[in-house]
This record gives C-alpha cells, sequence and structure tokens, in this order.
C-alpha cells in the first residue's frame, strides 16, 4: 500500500506540473494582450505598459512561469505601482482590480463552497446510492419503474431549473422557507443550515442521478457473481448478502466517481453558487472572467484543478481499501 501510494502522489505532480504548464499558456500565451485585456478598452497605452510591468509580462516567457512558481513555492514580490507588495507563498498572484492577494480571496471565499459540496456529496450519496440499491433489489417490479422516472427526470432537468422550481414552491407557494441569503457558519449555525438547505437539495438532487444508475448496475453486476451464488447457497441471508458484499462489490465505481465531483464542485459550482447568491468560488470566478481579471481566473482554474487531482488521489487509496488487488497492480 505504501509503494501504491508513492506511484499515485508522484502522478499527482506530474499531473499537476503540466496543469500549472497549459493553464499559464492559456491565459497568458495565447494570442492578445493579457495587459490589454486586464485594464480595458478604455486604457490608454501608458496604463497598459503600466499593467504590463506589474504583471511581469514584459520578461521573457520561461523567466515569466518560473516566476509563476516561484511564487506558489516560495512566494514573491508585486508591484503595486506605488510599492513593492511581497505574497506570501502559496502565491497566485495579485489582483489589481481587486487590489488583494489572490489566495486569500480563494480563501474568503472556500468556506461557502466547502459548505455547499459537503452538503450537497451528503445528499447525492444518500439519495443517489440508496435509490440505485433499492432498484437494483426490487428489479422487475414497481418500485423500480417508479425510481427509473425519478431518476430520468433528474438527469434531464438542468440544475437552474431544479433550483428555479424549488424556491417557486418552497419560498414562494408554500412559503415553508424565506429566500436564501448566505449566512456564514461560524455567524449563525441554523440559520447557516436553512439557508443552504435549497442549495443542497438542487445540486444533490441534480447529481444523485448519475450514482443512481451507477449503484444499481454495479449492484446487479455484483450480484450475478458466482461467490454471491455460493453464499446463497451455503444458505447465507439475503440482507448479510448485500450488506456485507454486494454492497462493498458495488461500492468502488462509487467512490471514484464521488471525488470526483467532489473536486468540481469545490472549483466552483457556477451556476448554483450564482442562483442562491452564494459568495463562493464558482461566482468569484464569474465575476473575474466579467471583468476579465486574468490573476484570479488563473489562480481559481489552477485551484480547481488542484482539488480534483488530490480529489481523485483520495479516492484511488479508497478504492485500494475497499478493493486490496487494486494496491497489488
Amino acid at each position: 500500500m505504501t509503494r501504491y501510494l508513492l506511484k499515485r502522489l508522484g502522478g499527482a505532480l506530474l499531473v499537476l506540473l503540466v496543469l500549472s504548464v497549459a493553464i499559464y499558456a492559456l491565459f497568458y500565451l495565447a494570442p492578445g494582450d493579457p495587459a490589454r485585456l486586464a485594464c480595458g478598452d478604455r486604457c490608454s497605452t501608458a496604463q497598459v505598459d503600466q499593467v504590463r510591468e506589474r504583471l511581469g509580462l514584459g520578461e521573457p516567457v520561461l523567466a515569466q512561469y518560473a516566476h509563476f512558481l516561484q511564487g506558489i513555492f516560495v512566494g514573491r514580490d508585486y508591484s503595486t505601482g506605488t510599492a513593492l507588495l511581497h505574497c506570501d507563498a502559496p502565491c497566485l498572484g495579485f489582483s489589481y482590480k481587486n487590489d488583494q492577494q489572490v489566495t486569500q480571496l480563494i480563501l474568503d471565499r472556500a468556506p461557502a463552497t466547502l459548505s455547499l459540496a459537503v452538503g450537497a456529496m451528503a445528499v447525492w450519496l444518500i439519495v443517489g446510492v440508496g435509490t440505485g440499491l433499492l432498484s437494483a433489489l426490487r428489479r422487475g417490479g414497481i418500485t423500480e419503474r417508479v425510481l427509473t422516472v425519478i431518476t430520468l427526470a433528474a438527469t434531464g432537468t438542468p440544475v437552474f431549473i431544479l433550483g428555479l422550481l424549488l424556491l417557486m414552491l418552497v419560498c414562494a407557494y408554500l412559503q415553508w422557507l424565506p429566500f436564501p441569503s448566505y449566512v456564514a457558519l461560524t455567524d449563525d449555525p441554523e440559520q447557516w443550515a436553512w439557508n443552504m438547505l435549497l442549495p443542497w437539495l438542487t445540486l444533490g438532487f441534480f447529481e444523485s442521478a448519475k450514482y443512481a444508475r451507477l449503484t444499481r448496475s454495479s449492484t446487479l453486476e455484483t450480484l450475478a457473481e458466482d461467490h454471491i451464488r455460493t453464499f446463497r447457497a451455503y444458505g447465507v441471508g439475503e440482507r448479510a448478502i448485500v450488506g456485507r458484499h454486494a454492497l462493498r462489490g458495488a461500492l468502488p465505481p462509487v467512490i471514484a466517481l464521488n471525488a470526483n465531483d467532489f473536486g468540481t464542485v469545490m472549483g466552483g459550482a457556477v451556476l448554483t453558487e450564482t442562483l442562491f447568491g452564494i459568495p463562493g468560488i464558482g461566482k468569484t470566478l464569474v465575476d473575474a472572467v466579467r471583468v476579465v481579471d486574468l490573476p484570479v481566473v488563473v489562480g481559481v482554474v489552477l485551484v480547481t484543478g488542484t482539488v480534483v487531482v488530490l480529489a481523485n488521489v483520495v479516492a484511488d487509496l479508497l478504492y485500494a481499501a475497499a478493493d486490496r488487488r487494486v494496491a497489488l497492480r
């Protein structure tokens, strides 16, 4: 297992290095002038030159990328035009539009996104895995047909449509809850939970359809294996077969999918955060794209990719723990 862990971590570091090169090249070396884009069309030539100097775009390409990596690992200095500002590692750049370090900006928004991701993950795992397992165990019956219809409805409904329907039904028509307004967990835990309930249900129900289909197919495949038939031949109870053997065999694909989805949501559930006014990473990315704040866009995309890669490493370890044969390959 130790060798498997080291191999996976080494692969993750290589992927992150390639990712950083791709992201930097995409945003700073693509056709067009990054300084002009960051400053805007109304800026004079002198103002564009000043922005170019602040961003360090006048240096050779390799030197620019080297300084970018230097900021991530040891920090770097940035010119604000009137003073020299030191950015501690991990430094993802400096947003001149927000007059704030990109790392601190992302850290300020991360708790809101984490709140959304953890709650939504709980919903999609409970609903998706539970629905898929029940559908597999009731194969061919009315229960499976009803659950299949619900799953197809969840798959075909865009997340913003589902969110709007929940807002109109729960908040406007039934008036069970006020319209959500984000409250930090540290400020008021009870209000935080009530205001996050609809975003959790929206994103969780939307994602749960994938888990229902995957769990159903994995469970049916596991139940058809020879060792399950052997257990039944020896008189082992159906509950023990499903709980101890079939479900465990069906979980590894769910673990892999969950890691990828959790990493993606942590990178910013743009539609959900925008719809419910959650000041998370996704909304920050949208705002940065709107005003062409390149350092923030690069920082958010790099953090998103890093979270996805690390989440998949954790998924591989959980996968290996569930199936020891994986670690021996």
